[in-house]
């Protein structure tokens, strides 16, 4: 059984704390908000307003923080003051304790913001006193408990290789699939990259669903054919490696024609220019490199 703590108790770390709790482990929750911790007692939760770990074992601190944009830019006040807090906590602390970034952060996050707020704020550095992980949730707000009890993809990233493998051996019982990596940043960007990868498949279809209104066109039969027949769609591995801009005859050609074919009907398609110009920058960043990588060819 492993000693959990889980800072900021919104629906990410509810969901998270209490699917700890359902694998048997001993879960304290840790929020600013008097209702919420309210909330969270009324169904036999243990909830502070405080961390306190003075007398505790060696545990596992999930940081659970909201981190909503401000225009173009991430919000990182609760994380500031949630990250202060627990390195108080550490100041009077007797055991080693793991503290993990769980919410969803602009890479680099764990290592040159967490990490030094912790060092300033308890006194200690890291690997004496406390190590430092990222294990991004791939949660759904409508299914937060469900998705954490049985993962499809668990991400954990920590320098020291210790940390790495306890995070991991305590993620692992959950199930799905565990990628470990070395450098927390890697999975705050596989994390944000998730998000907008989503968010840009919905733009694409909307895009297409606009021209195909104007054509006439049903969307739902079209769309769900492209899904089977697209390799980007198929094959994970298409498309992903990065460096090289796509080439062959048919990509190029459709991508720029079919920007005439929105045009003739009126309409402007500022994800599929986005995609050309990409492309463009992508060719012009090659033929400038010596022995640039072949193209992405379809």
């Amino acid at each position: 059984m492993a000693r959990i703590f889980i800072v900021g108790s919104g629906v990410v770390g509810t969901a998270t704390g209490k699917g700890f709790l359902d694998a048997g482990h001993k879960v304290t929750f840790i929020d600013v908000d008097e209702q919420r911790l309210e909330a969270l007692r009324s169904q036999g939760l243990d909830a502070h307003s405080v961390l306190d770990l003075v007398a505790e074992p060696s545990s596992f601190i999930f940081l659970t923080l909201p981190t909503p944009n401000v225009g173009h830019a991430y919000d990182m006040s609760a994380f500031e003051s949630g990250s202060a807090a627990v390195g108080r906590a550490l100041r009077n602390a007797i055991e080693s304790h793991v503290v993990v970034v769980r919410s969803t952060v602009p890479p680099g996050t764990a290592e040159g913001f967490v990490q030094p707020t912790l060092q300033d704020h308890s006194g200690k550095n890291p690997g004496d006193g406390f190590t430092v992980a990222s294990n991004p949730e791939f949660l759904r707000a409508a299914s937060a408990v469900e998705d954490f009890r049985h993962p499809w993809m668990t991400v954990v990233a920590a320098r020291s290789a210790r940390t790495r493998e306890r995070v991991g051996e305590l993620l692992r019982p959950f199930g799905g699939d565990l990628r470990l990596f070395a450098n927390p940043a890697e999975a705050e960007l596989i994390k944000c990259a998730h998000n907008i990868y989503n968010a840009t498949k919905i733009s694409f279809w909307n895009e297409m669903w606009r021209v195909s209104r104007e054509l006439g066109l049903d969307l739902d039969p079209i769309a769900r054919t492209v899904a089977r027949s697209a390799e980007g769609s198929i094959n994970p591995l298409y498309g992903i490696r990065g460096g090289a801009p796509y080439g062959g005859v048919c990509l190029p050609k459709d991508t720029q024609g079919f920007l005439g074919v929105a045009e003739s009907v009126g309409l402007d398609m500022p994800l599929l220019r986005a995609v050309v110009e990409v492309n463009d920058q992508m060719a012009r960043e090659a033929e400038g490199q010596a022995g640039a990588l072949s193209p992405n060819a379809a």
